[in-house]
């Protein structure tokens, strides 16, 4: 008989207004991989925050390792041996890899940071989570996202605990990572250590899960043995609807001219020459492991990163980009894979983040028209699946989907020729990837064209016409939609480290 090690009795929490968790009733058990899922909003985050101690309860209680517990702050839950490596990163950019990891226990010698010490057990660390190609001493902004990520999870392994929660770890890493993470998971779980997972990707949860739990609107759905459920069940359990197609291509929808071209792009140290084009109506997909020069060439083609050589064109006409400013002037844009701090301005209201990429259509003679803004945003909102949320809710309080979402509102507020989205799903639900989705699909057959870099394969393949595949700052292939499998992918992607490798062993 499995052993409860958590056991969350009748918990609600209750914000202003809304009621985020109702009536909770769970039994976590000791040494097993629990799943979370649900909807942005289902109240995960929340029933997570208040076992962290960041959030307590308004009625109810919990149980932990047979005693009651109630944690005031999230130091009280890491005494109890509770870690949480959360979606939203937590590192401290001027400090090294070695110093974040160790922040809360550094090892001392006579009194002082025995930093040989720090060193050699992050150096440890790091290759157990598949990044021993980075220096302890390197400082953490430095980082890309991904090493970020898994930075997160050496610092949650770096000392013994019960019981460790994972909110979305794989959001930002490549099939190797995934599976390196989940050997990691495993091991753990063997040691008795208990996991609490909380991940969009469903197919995960069949490779991964013991059990799973779904929320919706803040209630306990239920909890299955992950075999008992299809993917299909979960996500009717999770929206209370169903969805005829996760992806939803449009094969009939026909494709126009050459209308946005990049040649020769080199960005300084990340890429070499690379070279494609995008006709109308297409949606051109990006796919390479983190760290191939993808993101740097977006960025480039923005102007948010200097070229050092190369050219862009768009209907025929050579820019001349320096800056996002004459991206955006050109009908360019950019949703950035890091929505908050790159994408967003959280203190301001939804209508202040969308017309700000466009105050000429809402303004005459210098002055905004509250009525005009109001009326344009509140149409978006209705094509984008969110007429629910108040148009001058301040967006720190939304959810990663609907932030995700304004994001993207922005951008079409602008009417932009040129779409390029950067991880636009990472950490939402399948709900709001679908709306997402849908709309891409739109915009496609409206005349745009949507490049649309991510590391979902299956995403990917779902929802591009083309698909080109990055590996060591190269373009190595274009794939047509024909020919789409996640080997050829994968195979792809890993030619220029193979090269290397190989170049290696003969030298």
């Amino acid at each position: 008989m499995p052993q409860n090690i958590i056991t969350f009795n009748n918990v609600t929490k209750v914000f202003p207004g809304v009621t985020a968790l109702s009536g909770i009733n769970l039994d976590i058990y000791r040494g097993e991989i629990h799943v979370l899922v649900g909807e942005n909003g289902a109240g995960k985050s929340t029933l997570i925050k208040i076992l962290c101690g960041i959030y307590s309860c308004n009625m109810g209680n919990i149980i932990y390792q047979d005693r009651e517990y109630a944690p005031k702050t999230p130091l009280d839950a890491i005494n109890a041996g509770i870690r949480c490596v959360y979606q939203e990163l937590n590192l401290l950019g001027y400090l090294t890899v070695a110093e974040n990891i160790f922040f809360q226990n550094m090892p001392s010698r006579y009194g002082l940071v025995n930093f040989k010490k720090m060193n050699a057990d992050t150096e440890r660390l790091l290759e157990e989570v598949g990044l021993q190609d980075v220096s302890p001493e390197t400082p953490v902004e430095r980082l890309g996202i991904a090493q970020m990520q898994l930075i997160e999870i050496a610092k949650a392994i770096s000392v013994d605990g019960q019981v460790l929660i994972l909110d979305e770890p794989t959001a930002t890493l490549t099939p190797p990572e995934i599976e390196r993470l989940f050997a990691i998971i495993r091991k753990l779980r063997d040691k008795g250590v208990t996991i609490i997972y909380i991940s969009h990707r469903l197919q995960e949860l069949k490779e991964i899960g013991d059990r799973v739990t779904v929320l919706r609107n803040g209630k306990n759905v239920g909890t299955w043995q992950v075999s008992e459920l299809s993917i299909d069940n979960i996500i009717e359990k999770m929206i209370g609807r169903e969805i005829t197609s996760q992806y939803p291509f449009n094969d009939a929808s026909p494709l126009g001219r050459e209308i946005f071209k990049v040649e020769d792009l080199q960005v300084k140290g990340r890429t070499r020459g690379v070279s494609f084009s995008v006709r109308s109506g297409e949606i051109f997909g990006v796919a390479g492991l983190v760290g191939s020069g993808r993101t740097e060439v977006m960025r480039a083609i923005f102007g948010a990163d200097p070229m050092v050589k190369g050219s862009v064109f768009l209907d025929g006409e050579k820019l001349s980009i320096t800056s996002p400013k004459d991206a955006v002037n050109a009908g360019i844009c950019l949703l950035t894979e890091d929505r908050k701090n790159q994408g967003l301005i959280l203190d301001m209201n939804c209508i202040e983040n969308i017309t700000i990429t466009d105050f000429l259509r809402v303004s005459r003679y210098g002055y905004l028209l509250k009525k005009n803004e109001a009326a344009l945003v509140g149409d978006l909102f209705k094509s984008l699946s969110i007429s629910t949320i108040p148009l001058k809710q301040r967006v720190v309080s939304l959810s990663g989907g609907n932030q995700q979402k304004i994001v993207l509102a922005k951008w079409l507020f602008r009417n932009s020729k040129v779409i390029i989205l950067d991880e636009p799903t990472r950490g939402i639900d399948v709900g709001a990837k679908y709306d997402i989705y849908f709309l891409l699909g739109q915009l496609a057959e409206a005349g745009a064209a949507i490049i649309l870099v991510s590391s979902d394969m299956p995403e990917l393949m779902g929802l591009c016409h083309r698909i080109a595949v990055f590996s060591e700052g190269k373009l190595v292939e274009t794939v047509e939609r024909r020919d789409f499998s996640q080997e050829r992918l994968l195979t792809s992607a890993y030619e220029e480290y193979l090269k290397d490798s190989q170049a290696g062993v003969v030298a």
